[in-house]
């Protein structure tokens, strides 16, 4: 049986003006469930038809009758952030298969309760430096549990470390959170995780991140931000740890088949 990790003891009662954690993780594990069972029917009853934004694959609209919902997955890890303010969830779904491997980012949106929306990030063998082991083994170690309350950082804090990051990509003159230690997972390749560790380096130069979706969890001090790569608009989903207003933590997956990292990347730079 699939276990849906989600955040709750002495958290549902967080509410803002339109969800609440509780209603969220209800959703969220619906979306699992049909993942699970490659049923996406499971799903129906938690739409809202009036105001249906479509699903969207890698950046692709597609009907959910052909997405990857209709495929059964064993899901082996997940883990969800809830964002009460925006009414939207992400979920890092882990397939540790031999036979079928894949990492999926997905964020649901809400209208009325109901969803109306879901943007889905999918990497598979071939992709962007993806390895199923080395993520597999590495995501679930990770600390992203709740951060004390007196600690947390506020939304607007988390959201600008997110697009400091991003926008450095563009702009070298950006001024962005470092932490240290900082460990970035990154496909399936995981950096350093010593005391000095960085995410700092291989950084590329003049990369424009846009068309960038948020969900944002203060709970846990993460943000996730889904966009558009570069001028040829690749998917891309980057996830963040901030703690005490520095970057902790970064997972990325990207669906970009069969590319070296200089067909991709023409430019590095490092901030090391």
């Amino acid at each position: 049986m699939i276990q849906f990790i989600f955040i709750t003891t002495g958290l549902l009662t967080l509410t803002s003006a339109y969800c609440t954690r509780q209603q969220l993780a209800s959703a969220v594990e619906s979306y699992l469930s049909a993942q699970l069972h490659g049923k996406p029917s499971i799903l129906t009853p938690h739409l809202d038809n009036s105001t249906w934004l479509g699903y969207y694959e890698n950046n692709i609209h597609l009907p959910l009758n052909a997405s990857i919902l209709n495929q059964p997955l064993a899901i082996t890890h997940n883990r969800s952030l809830y964002d009460t303010t925006a009414c939207a969830t992400y979920t890092e779904v882990i397939v540790n298969s031999s036979t079928r491997p894949h990492v999926i980012g997905t964020q649901l949106r809400f209208t009325n309760h109901q969803i109306n929306k879901l943007d889905s990030v999918i990497t598979k063998p071939g992709d962007w430096l993806f390895n199923i082991t080395g993520y597999a083994y590495h995501s679930p170690r990770e600390n992203w549990g709740p951060i004390p309350e007196p600690q947390r950082d506020t939304r607007a804090t988390l959201k600008a470390a997110a697009d400091a990051y991003c926008d450095v990509f563009s702009n070298p003159n950006v001024t962005v959170p470092w932490g240290t230690p900082c460990v970035r997972l990154e496909g399936g390749l995981y950096g350093d995780e010593g005391p000095n560790g960085s995410c700092a380096g291989f950084i590329p130069t003049a990369v424009p991140l846009t068309r960038r979706r948020y969900v944002v969890d203060e709970v846990v001090g993460a943000v996730d931000v889904m966009m558009e790569f570069g001028r040829s608009g690749w998917p891309d989903s980057h996830e963040f740890r901030v703690e005490g207003g520095r970057l902790s933590h970064e997972r990325r997956s990207a669906p970009w088949q069969n590319m070296s990292p200089r067909e991709v990347l023409p430019t590095y730079r490092s901030y090391n």
